[in-house]
C-alpha cells in the first residue's frame, strides 16, 4: 500500500496537485500507509461501512430476541389440543405472532427515517420488549451523529455521551461494541470539510462497473486498457453537466416544437 500510494503521490506532484483529504473503508491496511506518505492528512472512514456494521449488530440482536421468544413457547402434545390446554395454545399463538412481526418488520429497527405509521408499527411489535425500543432510540442517536449541520467537535461530544449511555448496560455494550471502535470517530471527519466525501461509494461503483465490464469485454484486463477506460470515465464525469444540459434542451425542444 505504501508503494502504491507513493506512485500515486508522484503522479499528483507531476501535475502540481495536493491531497487535501482521503476517504477509505474501514480496512486496517490504510492508516499506516496514509501516515507514511501524507502525514496528518484528514482521513475519513466511509460512513456507509460504519453504519452497515452497526445495523448488522442491531439486526443480530433482534434475531436473538426472536430465538428467545421461540424457546419460551409452551410445548404441546401432538394432535388436537384438549380443552384444558386452551390457554397454552393461545399463548403459543401470541408468541408466534410476535416472532413473525419482529421478522417481517425487522427493517424498522435500522431504517433511517420512519413515518408516523411505521413508528406506530414499531411500538406495537415491541410491546413488552422495552430493550428493543432502546435499541431503536440508540440507532436514531447514531444517525444524528452524521448530520451535516453539525461540526466534528459537536458530533464527537454527542458520541462520547452516547457511549456512556450504552456502557451503563452490559448487554447493550456487548451488542454495540462496534460503537466504541476508533473508526466511528474517523467517520465524523467529513463534518468539518464539505468537500470531503463521507462515503467511498463513488469508488465502489467504479469497481463494480469495471468488474461488470470485464465480464462482457475480455480485453479490459490489461493495464493499458484499464487506464484508457478510467480516462474515459473521468472524461464522462467531467462532461456530465454539459450532457445533462443538452438533454434538457432537447426534451424542451421536443415538447414545444
Amino acid at each position: 500500500m505504501i508503494a502504491f500510494f507513493g506512485r500515486f503521490q508522484n503522479i499528483l506532484q507531476a501535475r502540481q496537485l495536493t491531497v487535501q483529504g482521503i476517504t477509505t473503508d474501514g480496512s486496517a491496511l490504510y492508516p499506516a500507509a496514509i501516515r507514511a506518505v501524507w502525514g496528518d492528512v484528514p482521513h475519513q472512514i466511509c460512513e456507509f461501512h460504519v453504519l452497515h456494521d452497526l445495523n448488522q449488530a442491531i439486526l443480530r440482536a433482534v434475531a436473538q430476541v426472536r430465538k428467545q421468544l421461540a424457546a419460551g413457547q409452551p410445548k404441546l402434545k401432538r394432535g388436537r389440543p384438549k380443552a384444558d390446554q386452551r390457554k397454552l395454545v393461545q399463548k403459543r399463538q401470541r408468541l408466534q405472532q410476535k416472532i413473525s412481526n419482529l421478522f417481517e418488520h425487522r427493517h424498522l429497527f435500522v431504517q433511517h427515517h420512519l413515518t408516523a405509521s411505521e413508528r406506530a408499527t414499531l411500538q406495537r411489535i415491541t410491546r413488552g420488549l422495552p430493550h428493543l425500543r432502546v435499541l431503536r432510540q440508540i440507532m436514531d442517536a447514531i444517525y444524528r451523529l452524521f448530520d451535516r449541520r453539525c461540526r466534528t467537535a459537536t458530533a464527537l461530544a454527542k458520541l462520547a455521551a452516547l457511549r456512556q449511555r450504552v456502557q451503563r448496560f452490559t448487554k447493550l455494550s456487548h451488542i454495540l461494541k462496534g460503537l466504541f471502535c476508533v473508526n466511528v470517530e474517523k467517520a465524523l471527519t467529513f463534518l468539518d470539510d464539505h468537500l470531503l466525501g463521507a462515503t467511498s461509494n463513488a469508488v465502489e461503483r467504479g469497481n463494480r462497473r469495471y468488474r461488470k465490464m470485464q465480464k462482457t469485454i475480455y480485453r479490459v484486463r490489461t493495464y493499458a486498457h484499464i487506464v484508457a477506460r478510467m480516462a474515459l470515465d473521468l472524461f464522462r464525469d467531467a462532461m456530465m453537466f454539459l450532457h445533462a444540459t443538452t438533454l434538457n434542451f432537447l426534451h424542451v425542444a421536443r415538447a414545444n416544437p
